[in-house]
């Protein structure tokens, strides 16, 4: 099943999501038992993959040092103020080995979720953690040639950033900016024994999904790696670490789609190094500080560039939208993120509305009300904006115009879509401002003037008709209220 060139993705917590269901129907389900009515409910229209996040067996080892550890369960009890011991699952990203969990129903139950996925047009996207493992992770006795090295004197020195196991002396995985996580220990990205191993870690996951979301990829780049390990590492290869794996990966599974967790401005480079999308966290800060003017600075990059980023508002790493911002506020930022090039990714319970960020260490989150006008607006958004072919064909940002006494079209971000085959072409305008915006945006088409076209809000609310020659100059004119967003459609 080819993957569209804009791809709209569902992030789903496996172990919270099989939870809630498990208390409706009482008892506890694997991925083998989820109804088609809770798969219906897990892939809106418009949405093309759903990913599965934390579907690996987890740590007992990495298990214990969370419990021991008084911070995370300070983080635990807010989150969910009746915390409960069997709650406590452990971290996804403290992986004991790559194969679904057994509570989740094991390797059979992943296959049952990717037919359920196949069986809707949809594709299934799993992670992989690059940097580090569980401290129980077979690799760790067996192979710690693939692991970042020290001695007796380190573990005595700084114990909080070194491991025993066996006769060896192991690195606790880190980044070159916060000291070192205590429940994964570091693998090496200069070994070539790593390199090799994880091409085939890569296969094996590649043949059960369809994309593999790769977590602070950024992390396991030579400038990166380096800067981390100042010498522990080795000699410097004088290759990069993920175009070595990713080539053994595209023999054995060309069509399988990389995404990037990435960071620090290195999405280009891990672009060219082979990803085929990179998160956008640059896009996700400015949307947040309400700067239009760094917003519109930032799409105004290639279009080569954008169309290969990974575009959200919210993922199991950060706040939740709605406890940041107010609803119209979320409304105007979501239009923007579910209109540009690239790729989308949404987060179950961002639709509800919900405001409690469950850290992922749990498998139980609180209850809360779903706002059911919110939910049914972000589906709306999201299937008309797929049913609509919104995101096919060319891209373009366009430029605002303001008059000297009147210059808030500052606060107005707009961009168009057209292409040949579509039945409409479309213009996105947002007031990305709490306050009331007007402006004119010429449209970039050089076939409207001599004729009148029809002008349809493809999310309700305004059927217009209007001169050609207007629309391309002086330029549709817009009057929009504080954080409106509209979607044209132009026919």
């Amino acid at each position: 099943m080819a993957w569209p060139l804009d791809p709209v993705i569902y992030e789903v917590n496996t172990a919270i999501w099989l939870e809630s269901l498990s208390r409706s129907a009482g008892r506890w389900l694997t991925l083998a038992e989820v109804s088609p009515s809770d798969w219906d409910a897990a892939t809106p229209e418009g949405v093309d993959a759903v990913w599965l996040m934390g579907v690996w067996e987890r740590s007992p080892a990495g298990l214990a040092i969370a419990k021991a550890n008084d911070a995370l369960m300070a983080s635990f009890r807010d989150a969910l103020p009746d915390l409960t011991d069997d709650d406590i699952i452990g971290s996804p990203y403290c992986v004991r080995q790559y194969v679904a969990d057994d509570c989740f129903g094991g390797t059979e139950g992943l296959a049952a979720a990717r037919a359920a996925l196949i069986a809707r047009g949809k594709r299934l996207i799993l992670d992989y953690v690059p940097n580090h493992v569980a401290p129980d992770h077979p690799w760790v006795s067996e192979h710690p040639e693939r692991f970042i090295q020290g001695s007796a004197g380190d573990l005595a020195a700084d114990p909080a950033s070194w491991t025993a196991v066996g006769s060896s002396v192991l690195a606790l995985g880190r980044d070159p900016y916060f000291p070192a996580w205590p429940d994964v220990v570091q693998l090496n990205a200069f070994s070539p024994e790593l390199r090799t191993a994880t091409a085939q870690v890569l296969g094996d996951i590649a043949d059960q999904c369809d994309g593999i979301r790769c977590d602070m990829a950024m992390l396991m780049t030579n400038i990166v790696f380096a800067k981390t390990w100042s010498g522990r590492a080795g000699t410097e290869p004088g290759a990069e670490f993920w175009p070595a794996v990713i080539a053994d990966l595209r023999v054995r599974h060309p069509e399988t789609v990389l995404l990037a967790e990435a960071y620090w401005d290195l999405e280009w480079e891990l672009q060219q190094q082979g990803f085929d999308f990179c998160y956008d966290k640059r896009l996700y800060d400015r949307l947040f500080a309400q700067d239009v003017s760094q917003v519109h600075d930032h799409v105004r990059a290639d279009v080569s560039y954008q169309a290969r980023l990974v575009r959200f508002l919210e993922n199991h790493d950060e706040p939740r939208a709605a406890s940041r911002v107010a609803g119209d506020v979320e409304r105007a930022m979501a239009a923007v993120v579910a209109t540009l090039p690239g790729a989308t990714l949404w987060h179950e319970g961002q639709f509800e509305g919900r405001r409690v960020h469950p850290p992922v260490f749990l498998r139980r989150r609180p209850d809360e009300a779903p706002e059911i006008d919110l939910a049914d607006w972000y589906r709306q958004l999201v299937a008309v904006v797929a049913r609509e072919g919104v995101r096919r064909g060319g891209w373009q940002l366009l430029e605002t115009t303001g008059w000297p006494d009147n210059d808030t079209c500052r606060n107005l971000l707009a961009w168009s879509w057209s292409g040949e085959g579509l039945a409409r072409r479309h213009v996105v305008v947002v007031n990305l401002s709490g306050t009331p915006a007007e402006g004119r945006v010429p449209l970039p088409w050089a076939d409207l003037p001599g004729s009148t076209h029809h002008l349809t809000d493809c999310l309700g609310g305004l059927d217009i008709d209007r001169d050609g020659d207007e629309l391309t100059a002086p330029g549709l004119f817009v009057a929009m209220d504080p954080w409106q967003l509209q979607l044209f459609g132009i026919t």
